[in-house]
Order: C-alpha cells, then sequence, then structure tokens
C-alpha cells in the first residue's frame, strides 16, 4: 500500500511518500476534520506551516486521532518574512507549541525571502536561520531540517556556510512545472524534493493531454499527477478537505509506463 511507502532521507529517517498538504485550509473544524480523515484512512504525514494558521487545529487532531505519535510525520515551516537565527528559534518554539507537539519531524525554511518581497536577496538571514535550525536539529526537537521553495542560489550559501545539508526541498512541482534545475541541483547532494501543489492547485485537474494517459490507466487526472510525480522519485503532499478525495489521492499504486512518462513530460 502506498500510504506506507517512504523514502529515507540523507539522516536515515522514513518520510512516507504521500501526505496531506493543508495549505489554505482554515484553522478549526475544516483542519481538524481533513486531518482525521487522513488519518483515519491510512495517510501517516501531514504538512503544515506556521503561515497557514492552523497549526492548532492540527496538532489537536494528531493527538486525538490514538496513532502513536512516533508512527506519524509532521512537516511545519518557519514563516518565510522570518529571518535569523533568534527569531527562527522563537518560531519553532510557537510552532511546537501550537501543534502540542514534543519535536518536528521536520522543519523547513519556508521560502527565501518574504512573500511581499519576492526575489530580495536575503542570504545572511536564510543562513542564520538554518544555524539556528541545526542547533534544533541537534536536540533532537527536529528529527530532520530543511528549506522549501529554494533554487540552487539560495540553496548554496546554505550549503558553504552550514555544517548540514537541508535534507529536503519541498517545491512547487507538477505535470508542465518540473523544476529541472533545481531538482538536478538537489538529487546529488541526497536533498529529497518535495512536490507540493501536484495538481497544479486545481488548474491541470480538466487538462485534456493529461485525460488521455488517466483513461489508458482508469485513473482519474489528479491520479495520474499524483503518480507522476511518486514515479519522479519526490514526496507528494496532495491538498484536500473532502474525505473521498483524501482517500482517491493515495489510490495510485499502478504504474506510467516509460512512454507515458515521456509523453507527459512533453506537457
Amino acid at each position: 500500500m502506498i500510504l506506507k511507502e517512504t523514502y529515507s532521507l540523507a539522516n536515515g529517517v522514513k518520510i512516507p511518500k504521500i501526505g496531506l498538504g493543508t495549505w489554505q485550509i482554515p484553522d478549526g473544524e475544516a483542519a481538524y476534520g481533513s486531518v482525521m480523515a487522513a488519518l483515519r484512512n491510512g495517510y501517516r504525514h501531514i504538512d503544515t506551516a506556521a503561515a497557514y494558521g492552523n497549526e492548532k487545529s492540527i496538532g489537536k487532531a494528531i493527538r486525538d486521532s490514538g496513532i502513536p505519535r512516533e508512527e506519524i510525520f509532521v512537516t511545519t515551516k518557519l514563516p518565510a518574512e522570518c529571518k535569523g537565527y533568534d527569531i527562527a528559534k522563537e518560531c519553532f518554539e510557537k510552532s511546537l507549541s501550537d501543534l502540542g507537539l514534543d519535536y518536528i519531524d521536520l522543519y523547513l525554511i519556508h521560502a527565501p525571502w518574504p512573500w511581499d518581497k519576492w526575489g530580495m536577496d536575503c542570504t545572511e538571514g536564510n543562513v542564520a536561520s538554518f544555524k539556528a535550525m541545526e542547533e534544533i536539529y541537534k536536540d533532537g526537537k527536529a528529527k530532520a531540517i530543511g528549506v522549501s521553495n529554494f533554487e540552487p542560489k539560495h540553496l548554496q550559501p546554505i550549503l558553504d556556510h552550514c555544517s548540514i545539508v537541508p535534507m529536503c526541498n519541498q517545491i512547487n512541482f507538477h505535470i508542465g512545472l518540473r523544476q529541472e534545475e533545481t531538482v538536478d541541483f538537489c538529487k546529488p547532494k541526497d536533498i529529497q524534493i518535495i512536490a507540493y501543489s501536484p495538481l497544479a492547485s486545481g488548474g491541470i485537474v480538466e487538462d485534456e493531454y493529461i485525460k488521455k494517459i488517466a483513461e489508458k490507466y482508469h485513473a482519474t487526472i489528479p491520479q495520474v499527477c499524483i503518480r507522476y510525480c511518486l514515479q519522479k522519485g519526490n514526496v507528494v503532499i496532495p491538498k484536500s478537505t473532502k474525505e473521498e478525495r483524501i482517500i482517491a489521492n493515495a489510490q495510485v499504486g499502478f504504474e506510467i509506463s516509460d512512454e507515458d512518462m515521456a509523453y507527459l513530460d512533453q506537457k
């Protein structure tokens, strides 16, 4: 069953290949219900972020699920605008408190720059933040650390000035957007790619080009999109608040042929 399959990060930590993404899921009943539905149906990887504003409900669902904590992989993120050693530590402790957990499985810098200052050079702040995260990791409060939305030019200073290579880079990745330069930079360094928005935030769920492949495999377009990301070696974190879709998103045990993968690569 795909939900039980994992990749091994550079430090040996196992990360489930499929997780539930929770971006744009409001705090409260929606976030709580989505996580409970996912866990009830075999998911063991939940992805959130301080910026999503839903950590409290997600943490409550994890605690209420009755599933042993060590069986659930939880990712959260340092807010993109928070750059620096002290603030990184403060933000981590707040996320830990809001989630109501004793540790985080994966802690990421959410973006190389603040969202409202896209493209800004924050090299110094990113390095300082990651150094704080290295200490958090060494203290055992985070089992793995990494980045999100980082291109090679953002990653290189971390590699140059920090002692730990980021274990993951969570990026926007889907059919039609493969970010090959970033992927090719990360893979030789054993930086695991985590694909968010595998359905292009819904932008390709009715795509006729992909539909041809979906029909061939008796699958839905979203299932083909998720399977495609998996076969590229990525962790995938599709988002949904509807239980039937959460279930369907994990029904991706089929294999897309090399020929059909090449076809999808042309999208």
